[in-house]
């Protein structure tokens, strides 16, 4: 068993916050990093201790693995813990944490690794019978090869880079005519991307749907899932909005994806909290694999909450050695949860960011609301990194519940100085196909136009004038009643407008 005592937390934002809050009620001791950009952050803040890495640039500071393991050395920490995104995925810097006689919170180096390549991931989990998508199982450049293969396995077809995700690398080609063009620019596109120009080939299953399964394993080699998630609403192949547990999964489906999950995990040895991600066919109510995640998800707060587990706690004491507390059978699902993740972005300009200053900020509050966050008002939403301000959660006893809840929230979040995605999601948790689940990744591109946000929540402005225009005739109306020698009641007011 390894002892842990203190903490850094490599991150920022609303998942360095996140993180810093178990780690102090388990007791432990917590620094927090951050950049130039970032002093003022509430994850600073709240840490025990804090040190800048350097100017704002991710590339001169949340990157710089030297000068983090060197801090944690200066400070007398026993563990990192990487979040998401920057160095989470990085099996060389968990190589290193490793080495420097520091725990990494998270997998073995080797695992990320192979998790990390999608084709070498394919390789590692093809001996234990979880269905894959019809492709290549190997790199390819050569065009006529590829077109080989594309008329094999029949148009649409999918072009992935082989490292890192996120929609970038990947090409929709509907014809051999476009096929040659399209496979130049995913190539270009990942080796900018990922330093590695390397694709494959898959069928483009177009009635998908994005599902994933949360992993726990231990050092001990025990595995467990719990159960799924829904994340098929998107824009640029990227996630906004999550459900734990999905509306069309099926209890028997259900079993054979957390067994299919659970199989990846140990097809890589995997210790600690992972996400095996899954295409299901809807139509042909067929799933296959996709991926695996080799970190906490932006996602993992839904799994929390109908669970009843912690998973940041559930890491700290994987990494520290001890065995999964958490049997196979104790896991079951309570209620239904949403997550919305409301970024700095403009959805009438097709989602490009729109950063600046949070002039006005005040969360939703009341039953079963829950928001992670690292701003406050007056704080500004860098450009340095990923525009997301918050993640809105909500919980209900069952999925209607859970959505009337979230439009409720939505509707009282107030963020001014940036547009945001609250009237997107708004729009959505409104939408016929949403509410009865019938809905699949190419929702935005189905349903959705930059109009469709004019019966969305209004902006802000036009709440603070109709706000006024109320006031003002609320004056207006005393102001006669005072000419005419009459006093209305405020609560006689009030009554007339209930």
């Amino acid at each position: 068993m390894a002892e842990i005592n203190k903490i850094l937390v490599a991150n920022r934002g609303e998942i360095a916050l996140r993180v810093l809050h178990t780690a102090k009620e388990m007791g432990l001791q917590t620094v927090a990093v951050f950049s130039e950009a970032d002093r003022q952050a509430l994850h600073v803040r709240f840490a025990d201790e804090a040190v800048c890495l350097g100017p704002p640039p991710s590339s001169d500071s949340y990157l710089q693995e030297d000068k983090i393991i060197e801090i944690c050395k200066e400070l007398g920490v026993d563990a990192i813990h990487p979040g998401y995104g920057f160095l989470s995925e990085n099996a060389g810097f968990a190589q290193k944490v490793t080495e420097n006689g520091l725990i990494f919170i998270g997998p073995s180096p080797e695992a990320i690794k192979v998790m990390g390549d999608k084709l070498a991931a394919k390789k590692a989990v093809s001996s234990y019978n979880i269905p894959m998508v019809p492709g290549t199982d190997h790199a390819i450049s050569d065009v006529k090869e590829a077109q080989k293969i594309a008329a094999e396995i029949g148009y649409p077809i999918l072009i992935k880079a082989s490292a890192g995700g996120g929609g970038k690398g990947m090409r929709v080609v509907h014809e051999a005519a476009e096929l040659e063009e399209q496979m130049n620019r995913a190539i270009s596109e990942a080796a900018s991307a990922f330093g590695d120009g390397s694709i494959f080939i898959e069928k483009f299953i177009e009635s998908n749907k994005h599902i994933e399964v949360q992993v726990l394993g231990d050092h001990h080699g025990n595995i467990i899932h719990l159960n799924e998630r829904e994340c098929s609403i998107q824009r640029r192949h990227q996630k906004v909005i999550e459900e734990a547990p999905s509306p069309v999964i099926s209890p028997e489906l259900r079993k054979q994806l957390g067994e299919a999950a659970v199989n990846v995990a140990r097809a890589c040895g995997y210790s600690s909290a992972g996400t095996v991600e899954f295409i299901y066919d809807h139509r042909a109510q067929q799933f296959y694999f996709l991926e695996m995640n080799t970190r906490l998800q932006v996602e993992h707060p839904v799994t929390e909450l109908i669970t009843g587990y912690d998973l940041v706690r559930e890491q700290i004491n994987i990494a520290c050695g001890k065995p999964l507390t958490i049997k196979q059978e104790d896991v079951s699902i309570h209620g239904h949860a949403f997550e919305v993740r409301v970024y700095a972005e403009d959805p009438a300009t097709n989602f490009m960011p729109d950063v600046g200053t949070l002039t006005t900020y005040s969360r939703p509050q009341g039953p079963g609301i829950r928001v992670d966050d690292g701003f406050e008002q007056g704080m500004e939403v860098p450009i340095y990194y990923d525009p997301m301000i918050a993640k809105l959660i909500t919980y209900g006893r069952d999925r209607e519940e859970a959505r009337q809840r979230m439009l409720r929230a939505i509707e009282e979040y107030r963020i001014t100085g940036v547009k945001t995605t609250l009237p997107f999601c708004h729009y959505v948790f409104g939408h016929r196909e949403f509410i009865n689940g019938n809905f699949d990744t190419k929702f935005v591109e189905k349903y959705f136009a930059a109009e469709d946000l004019q019966t969305a929540i209004p902006d802000e402005e036009k709440v603070a004038a109709l706000a006024a225009a109320w006031v003002a005739g609320q004056r207006s109306q005393q102001q006669t009643a005072s000419q005419n020698g009459t006093t209305l009641s405020p609560w006689r007011q009030r009554s007339r407008y209930r």
